[in-house]
């Protein structure tokens, strides 16, 4: 199938919200006072089947913003070094403002009208984008303000699993532990376990959506 039909399918799929998987690492659970350092993201794709796939890919090193506070426990969770040289991170504003920019030429040629975040704890995400964009008075969000997709949820009744390695190994996806914490290996991780769920549905029901 060529592939301008299956950009026009993404469009309807998600009532004209494209669908980006997300995760961030922090320096807390604070999204107003912790750091924003770490954000990963993949938008995605249909195939000639009508499947879900990986489509492209964004990661960013963040520089914690003036004052930001960074819990020792959390950075020793994500091992990040917020200040170290070679991270190569970039000011907040302009991760977020590429990252926005990443989601909207994306947007552009699948004619949707919006994203819509998919994360595992998908709120806490949302909430430290949000504030990240608020922060630096970037008006153009191109996410949906607070509806989200969870695998948390969509784990927990495909497989009766709501931690994400959990989930994604009874998902039959591989699984390195000594990558998980980074913001691009989570993100990725939880789209082939979204994909691997909206996938099965869509065999067991057809393509509804059409």
């Amino acid at each position: 199938m060529p592939e301008a039909p299956n950009k026009a399918l993404m469009s309807k799929r998600f009532r004209g919200f494209l669908p980006v998987v997300v995760d961030v690492e922090t320096g807390g659970f604070n999204s107003k006072k912790d750091a924003l350092l770490e954000i990963g993201a993949l938008t995605l794709k249909i195939d000639e089947d009508g499947h879900l796939e990986i489509n492209d890919t964004f990661a960013c090193h963040v520089e914690p913003f003036p004052n930001a506070n960074m819990d020792p426990k959390s950075l020793e969770v994500n091992g990040i070094d917020p200040f170290h040289p070679f991270r190569m991170a970039k000011a907040e504003d302009k991760a977020v403002r590429e990252f926005f920019k990443f989601i909207s030429t994306d947007m552009k040629k699948n004619d949707c009208t919006r994203a819509i975040m998919i994360g595992h704890n998908t709120m806490m995400d949302l909430n430290f984008i949000n504030a990240a964009a608020d922060r630096n008075n970037i008006t153009r969000n191109p996410f949906h303000p607070f509806s989200t997709f969870d695998t948390v949820s969509l784990a927990g009744l495909a497989y009766g699993q709501t931690v994400l390695s959990r989930a994604v190994e009874a998902a039959g996806i591989e699984w390195h532990s000594d990558k998980a914490h980074s913001a691009l290996y989570d993100a990725t991780k939880t789209a082939e376990l979204f994909c691997k769920i909206v996938n099965r549905w869509r065999d067991s029901v057809g393509a509804v959506w059409i």
